[in-house]
């Protein structure tokens, strides 16, 4: 499985090799590093949605409409688990169960209007918190972040054999 190109026809990978580096410190590194900035700027956000039914509403929102089953698939979690999920999501109204005009056996799940300003409040909330952790860097690094964003977003794209859940993400974190 090779990574993204870079210019010169290597990947990353090829390059920490060329250098007698190994990538298996790099991501330990940043694995640890991406995954306690995730969890303090959710601790930090005390978001009112939990983790697994935020990100079903993102997955609604980007692929949407979906049936349980693939919204399931997508989520990486059974089919109980994601009917709970829905439940929860439909009692606070911020999704929209309608039949599927394909199969009427068959519902779509949709993002709310109300749904959709939770999401926004969610993304500003997070946004905020970060550019104030940002802001207590200094120039260099926060050009050094800048710079190594292209590099951070093709780490979110998925796998050519689907290895990976991951969605591509734009600036705006969608």
């Amino acid at each position: 499985m090779a990574g993204p190109e870079v210019a010169g026809g290597m990947d990353e990978a090829d390059d920490l090799r060329a250098a007698g580096e190994s990538p298996t410190p790099l991501a330990a590194r940043l694995g640890l590093v991406v995954g306690r900035l995730n969890r303090r700027i959710r601790i930090d956000g005390r978001q009112s949605v939990p983790p697994l039914q935020l990100s079903t509403l993102v997955t609604v929102e980007q692929k949407g409409p979906l049936r349980l089953s693939e919204l399931a698939r997508r989520e990486a979690v059974t089919a109980p688990t994601m009917s709970r999920v829905l439940t929860a999501l439909d009692e606070q109204g911020l999704v929209v169960r309608t039949v599927d005009p394909d199969d009427a056996r068959g519902v779509l799940i949709t993002l709310s209007d109300k749904g959709a300003g939770v999401l926004s409040e969610v993304r500003n909330h997070r946004t905020a918190l970060l550019a104030r952790r940002l802001r207590r860097l200094d120039p260099a690094q926060v050009a050094a972040l800048t710079e190594a964003l292209p590099a951070l977003e093709a780490l979110l794209v998925e796998d050519s054999d689907g290895g990976s859940s991951a969605r591509p993400v734009g600036p705006d974190g969608r």
